[in-house]
């Protein structure tokens, strides 16, 4: 990897006319504005279709794009709606705060018209082919989660939950219409996702996509393939996925995913992970891989506990998954999420694997972060970021740390007096001139926002991943200044 830098902003983040960030002109305005202002990538969270919670991080499949990022306007150009049509709907009155309720209630409603007068091609049946090996499961899934009021699978009458053939026949025949919906959905996503892919790659801007580790338990892809986790014979989960108590919390974090029964998929010879990864490269160019550590050893707590205090560490399949997917696939650009607390066996595999791992400034001056994030420490192989969509903005962080954390931030960077509104501009120099490879600003920290714009709060539902960026702020001045201290870093591609 060459020494380049990028940043690091949603897609639903993006300013656009209907409510959410999409795949609109206002996204092709931001490639172009990040090439005026010399940079190389373009990170962006996971693209899933997401449900209760908003997370990107718990999708109704590991597969599926989410249709709120299909761009109205272009289905308005190819005759599939029209501009009055989407005028009638309520996508929320806030530029800056995503509103998903609003989005939810109005915005399958306008693709449902889009639907109805949409005409079958020979490029929606290729699509259709060629993806068949998921798309017919999530269709089916999500029209099944319509029916029932939008409860999982688990929750469903057991000839459904379980997938009796002679049931599953029985609903594909009765909601064959909500089923054809959802194709029509992934297919307009898919389309337009790869022409704004394809047209980043023109301006020289690589695409580093998000996946997590693990899937969500209400999702197609448990669903239709429950022998691929830890599940029981009622197939109920038997441990689920977190993290232990840390210096962060006292009760760890209890995220709930089921787990991977690693010896199904050692005997698979790793077949799902292999297209999984192979999907991501077909939509990005570099991927990050959430939760590195899992792969190594993984928190397993029992179903059913309160808390993340009662698990245990149990080992993952370590090498010989990416041994398996670069003999399929040839050796990929993986970003390997490895914070946090590091044991010598995952500092192994890290080194193991060639991936680069991430720096997080904002962790290198905290007390309770027993890893050691200073920039003098990094070596050439990483990504350093100032903070990630975990973090509160740099200037939230700054406002908010103790005055020890103030203090030796401040001493580090050899600065006598403390600004909030001159912080980030210190960090994001600190991290454009270490060392690291490949340098990571969110948008917020290049726009000195504070705790308003901060993305997600960690183990709290509601009002998280909402915040988007209006279209006056990315302005010339910003764009000069980012292509200043990208030159001075020797950034530049």
């Amino acid at each position: 990897m060459k020494r380049a830098s990028g940043v690091l902003l949603p897609v639903f983040s993006l300013p656009s006319k209907y409510g959410i960030g999409c795949f609109s002109k206002e996204a092709y305005k931001f490639v172009d504005k990040l090439k005026k202002a010399g940079q190389s990538y373009w990170q962006i969270l996971p693209l899933g279709p997401t449900g209760y919670g908003d997370s990107p991080y718990q999708s109704f499949s590991t597969f599926a794009g989410n249709p709120y990022f299909i761009d109205l306007k272009t289905l308005i150009r190819e005759g599939l709606l029209t501009k009055e049509e989407c005028g009638q709907y309520d996508f929320g009155d806030r530029e800056d705060r995503v509103d998903y309720e609003k989005i939810y209630l109005s915005r399958f409603r306008a693709l449902k018209k889009a639907f109805y007068r949409f005409r079958k091609n020979e490029a929606y049946e290729t699509f259709v082919t060629e993806n068949g090996f998921w798309l017919e499961d999530y269709s089916l899934y999500m029209a099944l989660k319509d029916k029932h009021d939008g409860a999982g699978w688990n929750e469903w009458e057991a000839s459904l939950k379980n997938r009796d053939e002679s049931a599953l026949t029985k609903a594909r025949n009765e909601l064959k219409q909500e089923i054809e919906f959802y194709k029509f959905q992934q297919y307009e996503f898919d389309r337009q996702w790869k022409q704004l892919h394809a047209y980043a790659n023109e301006q020289g801007i690589k695409i580093i996509g998000d996946i997590p580790i693990y899937v969500a338990f209400d999702s197609a892809d448990t669903w239709a393939a429950p022998e691929m986790f830890q599940f029981d014979e009622n197939n109920e989960p038997t441990g689920v996925a977190g993290c232990p108590p840390d210096g962060f919390s006292a009760t760890g974090q209890l995220w709930g995913n089921p787990l991977y029964d690693w010896e199904y998929h050692k005997r698979t010879g790793y077949e799902w992970w292999i297209r999984r990864i192979q999907h991501c490269f077909q939509l990005y160019d570099v991927v990050r891989i959430d939760h590195f550590r899992g792969f190594d050893e993984y928190y397993a707590i029992p179903y059913g506990e309160k808390t993340a205090v009662n698990g245990q560490w149990l080992p993952g399949p370590g090498m010989e998954l990416f041994h398996a997917i670069e003999e399929k696939l040839g050796r990929p650009e993986i970003i390997a999420e490895d914070l946090g607390f590091l044991t010598p066996s995952v500092l192994k595999l890290l080194k193991d694997s060639g991936f680069p791992g991430m720096k997080v400034l904002q962790f290198a001056f905290d007390s309770r972060e027993s890893s050691n994030y200073l920039p003098h420490t990094y070596p050439n192989n990483c990504v350093v970021y100032t903070g990630t969509h975990d973090n509160d903005t740099t200037k939230g962080w700054v406002r908010d740390v103790g005055k020890s954390v103030r203090d030796f931030a401040k001493e580090y960077m050899c600065m006598e007096k403390l600004s909030e509104d001159t912080f980030s501009g210190k960090f994001i120099a600190m991290a454009m001139g270490s060392v690291a490879d490949l340098c990571i600003i969110p948008m917020q920290d290049y726009l000195g926002l504070g705790s308003e714009a901060r993305i997600n709060m960690p183990s709290t539902l509601g009002g998280n991943w909402a915040w988007r960026m209006q279209k006056d702020q990315f302005d010339k001045k910003m764009v000069k200044e980012i292509r200043r201290v990208t030159k001075l870093y020797d950034r530049k591609v």
